[in-house]
């Protein structure tokens, strides 16, 4: 894929470390010929990063807190100064209260669960707002990650799956909405990776378990199959492809209980 986004401008929102998915995706970015900024939440996550050897391949490492919209209106202020024309978006992003997550579903407060939906699924079309500006013109590509949980009630998993059924329709509103703008909008669904993330969720190890023993492929993903797949949905070859969920999981999801 060496050369396939030769002269893009990639922005990846949600960098936790190097085992991130979007670190996948970063790096095949960069490997594909774009130029990639990503965005972090905090000081010493971007201090950690600029210090390592892969931390390199990005243009530009940035602060933003999605729940603070003053914080997205400067990221991408930032963004305009130096890129007039953005080509790509990445929403990596997701929250939700670690109580949220121990307790029984039914027993989810209204602030739990307002904070999850503002987090990891209002933040897209937020985003997606300030993204379209510096995509006029020339059109784009957005993508966001999601999970099969949001189709499915997989245990463990809780408060975040009506959040990522929340963001694929968001995918596939958003996509209609900005399409006229020749803007795509489109989900990945990765299956179970040992990410920072995944820690927070209960039988994690037995969906990577799962995975090996019940799956077409009968194998785990790694990050850079996340990255394969993003980096097609955001170069050209992608260009009629817009408003649908597309999985990497060994064909997880087209099984049955």
């Amino acid at each position: 894929m060496v050369g396939l986004l030769d002269g893009k401008k990639a922005l990846i929102l949600g960098v936790a470390n190097q085992r991130s998915i979007a670190w996948g995706i970063a790096r095949a970015f960069h490997t594909a010929g774009a130029t990639v900024r990503i965005s972090c939440q905090e000081e010493r996550l971007k201090q950690k990063i600029e210090r390592t050897e892969e931390g390199r391949i990005v243009d530009k490492i940035h602060l933003c807190d999605v729940s603070d919209e003053n914080s997205v209106k400067s990221l991408f202020a930032d963004i305009a100064k130096d890129w007039p024309v953005l080509d790509i978006l990445v929403h990596s992003i997701a929250f939700a209260p670690m109580q949220a997550l121990e307790n029984r579903f039914s027993l989810a407060t209204k602030d739990d669960f307002l904070s999850t939906m503002a987090i990891s699924a209002y933040s897209l079309i937020e985003v997606s707002r300030y993204a379209r500006a510096l995509m006029q013109g020339q059109g784009g590509s957005i993508m966001t990650l999601s999970y099969l949980g949001g189709d499915r009630v997989l245990p463990g998993y809780g408060i975040m799956g009506p959040a990522k059924a929340a963001l694929e329709s968001c995918v596939r509103y958003l996509s209609y909405d900005l399409g006229p703008e020749k803007i795509r909008v489109n989900a990945i669904s990765a299956g179970p990776l040992k990410t920072l993330a995944s820690s927070a969720f209960g039988n994690f190890n037995e969906a990577l378990k799962l995975i090996e023993e019940k799956t077409p492929l009968r194998q785990n993903i790694t990050i850079d199959d996340v990255g394969g797949l993003a980096t097609y949905l955001a170069s050209d070859l992608s260009k009629r492809v817009t408003g649908s969920i597309h999985f990497v999981d060994s064909g997880a999801h087209i099984m049955g209980g």
